[in-house]
């Protein structure tokens, strides 16, 4: 409540309320911003490749056949590479805002190709890569919420 005083300049018995701030957000580790955008790409050109061969399957030579990047699929194949160029696509979003299921998932996607890949004695640069972003994202866990 303000009350004026002798000179008429109010005055005022409290203050607002200082606002309640919310926890911060961790900042994006740049290895998690290089994994999402990578994750992305690959759903993109995934989407990309099902798509056209879908439409070139259902409508006939609507399409050159240059722009196809997979020729030799059924539509039930070209289905599932949209399927999943979308949930990549979704998993690469995740990632990008630091969601835990999205690290969580990412993990075990990683941990089940270095599975695969130790148990076929397939010990490539591919199996280090794998090994390198299972490592980093078990450092960087902290950074998601």
């Amino acid at each position: 409540m303000s009350a004026v005083s002798d000179a008429g300049a109010p005055e005022v018995g409290h203050l607002p309320p200082i606002p309640a701030y919310t926890q911060a957000r961790p900042n994006r580790p740049i290895g998690v911003g290089l994994l999402a955008f990578l994750i992305g790409l690959i759903g993109i050109l995934l989407l990309l490749a099902g798509g056209l061969f879908l439409i070139q399957y259902y409508t006939g030579n609507l399409l050159p056949t240059d722009l196809l990047i997979v020729h030799s699929v059924s539509a039930v194949g070209a289905a599932l590479l949209v399927l999943l160029g979308a949930v990549l696509l979704a998993l690469a979003t995740a990632l990008w805002r630091q969601e835990v299921w999205a690290l969580y998932t990412t993990i075990g996607v990683s941990f089940a190709g270095l599975a695969f890949l130790f148990f076929t004695d397939s010990i490539t640069y591919l199996f280090l890569i794998l090994l390198a972003v299972f490592v980093y994202l078990l450092i960087v866990r902290r950074h998601f919420y």
